[in-house]
């Protein structure tokens, strides 16, 4: 089981990720994220590349895809709340989207 971050961790891990887009979800203990590609198939390639990483991890996102547009949200359910997975998968995914 991951655990929950304690209040120092998210200093470090979670609070760098507004700087790149990301937010916290009012009411859950969770943060997400708008990603705007060119395309539809942008959109899919990056959610397929992003869906390796969260399969390796065994960390899966919150997601939804209409035409150019995937929002995403990221918690760890196990852990209540957010955990460094989160942050690690928000990485993984802001690198993703850059390739694009």
């Amino acid at each position: 089981m991951t655990d929950k971050l304690s209040d120092t961790a998210r200093k470090t891990t979670i609070e760098p990720l507004f700087d790149t887009g990301w937010s916290m979800v009012d009411g859950r203990d969770a943060i997400t994220k708008t990603f705007q590609f060119a395309n539809f198939v942008e959109a899919f390639g990056f959610m397929t590349r992003t869906a390796l990483w969260a399969e390796k991890w065994d960390h899966h996102p919150e997601w939804s895809n209409v035409y150019k547009t995937v929002e995403v949200t990221l918690t760890t359910h196990d852990a209540g709340g957010l955990s460094a997975l989160d942050a690690k998968l928000a990485r993984k995914m802001d690198k993703l989207a850059d390739a694009d």
